[in-house]
């Protein structure tokens, strides 16, 4: 029998990468992922063979993961950002139960927010959310609940998946939810192609940002009461007195 690794990537540039999950690619024959993410790191896993599916085949990706462990190869399994946080690491072992002599790794990588947070300033040195507004696998009516909650404890918000061509008006329908508890003058950001060429960063107030075009690739941060701009960064404040 083989081993699965379910690597996080981080957002696509290979300097974001850690080096164990380079490691966890240079031992594996066989690497399994969705289409993007497998260009991404195809200069690293050059010469090993490759299996690769569209978005939202995620489980079939597991199946063929787990058919190539169960012939005795070393597999890695690649996602996005971290494998734990919106990634592949919870559906591959929930596909690899009925194997418990199956060895399965989850290799961590650096999430959106992290990288997202690191362009913008400094937002995330408080208490925070990450809310996904994918509505794929989870009601909406649950994700406005969650939105409400989470702005009324006034969290800082990190978005995911803020907008597709079938939810343009999400990211419009979200900052409305957040709005009957924060200010229209909240300091947000938002950053386009974390890591990857084309990058993109922009500072704004949660009244513009409700009327701000982005697309899946944007990750959006929306601050909490004390989120400030300094420089032209975005920070939230730890609360140190001596400052």
């Amino acid at each position: 029998m083989g081993k699965i690794y379910v690597v996080g990537i981080g957002p696509g540039n290979e300097e974001y990468m850690t080096a164990q999950a380079k490691q966890a690619l240079l031992e594996s024959s066989v690497i399994v992922g969705y289409d993007l993410y497998i260009e991404l790191i195809k200069e690293i896993v050059r010469g090993k063979k490759t299996q690769s599916t569209s978005m939202t085949k995620e489980v079939d990706r597991c199946k063929i993961a787990l058919s190539h462990a169960l012939a005795g190869e070393t597999v890695s399994l690649v996602c996005s950002g971290d494998a734990g946080v919106y990634g592949m690491a919870g559906v591959m072992l929930e596909v690899a139960q009925p194997y418990p002599d199956l060895a399965v790794e989850v290799v961590p990588g650096i999430t959106a927010a992290c990288s997202a947070a690191a362009a913008l300033g400094a937002p995330l040195i408080h208490d925070f959310a990450i809310i996904s507004l994918s509505d794929l696998l989870t009601p909406w009516e649950k994700i406005e609940k969650r939105l409400m909650c989470a702005a009324d404890a006034d969290f800082v918000i990190c978005l995911y998946n803020p907008s597709s061509r079938k939810r343009r008006d999400y990211l419009k329908k979200a900052c409305e939810k957040i709005l009957l508890y924060q200010s229209p003058s909240t300091n947000c950001g938002y950053v386009r192609n974390i890591g990857r060429q084309g990058q993109e960063t922009e500072l704004c107030t949660l009244g513009q940002l409700k009327d701000r075009e982005v697309d899946m690739f944007t990750t959006v941060m929306i601050g909490n009461s004390q989120t400030k701009v300094i420089n032209n960064r975005l920070v939230t404040p730890r609360g140190y007195r001596e400052l």
